[in-house]
């Protein structure tokens, strides 16, 4: 069913584009290459058992934790109803 002007499955389209594009966006950011040691932030021993876990990681679980929290603050998608962010 198309809206308005728009042709059947533009709508299904779009949501698949910003599917895909969002996979891609954390596909990203995963590590590349052999683990670090030590992390790369603050200088402490990286456990075998996480290395081995993660492939390519670069910081210890508390400097991960924290760089997550921050990323979460950082979220520019729109949770809230369109039509309540457009009110304001």
């Amino acid at each position: 069913m198309a809206g308005g002007w728009s042709r059947d499955g533009a709508v299904q389209e779009q949501i698949d584009a910003s599917v895909e594009d969002a996979v891609a966006a954390a596909r990203s950011q995963l590590p590349i290459g052999a683990s670090l040691t030590h992390c790369e932030e603050c200088g402490t021993a990286i456990s075998e058992a996480r290395r081995k876990a993660v492939a390519g990681v670069r910081r210890c679980i508390i400097c991960q934790t924290e760089l997550d929290k921050q990323k979460a603050g950082l979220s520019s998608y729109n949770r809230r109803g369109s039509k309540d962010s457009q009110l304001r």
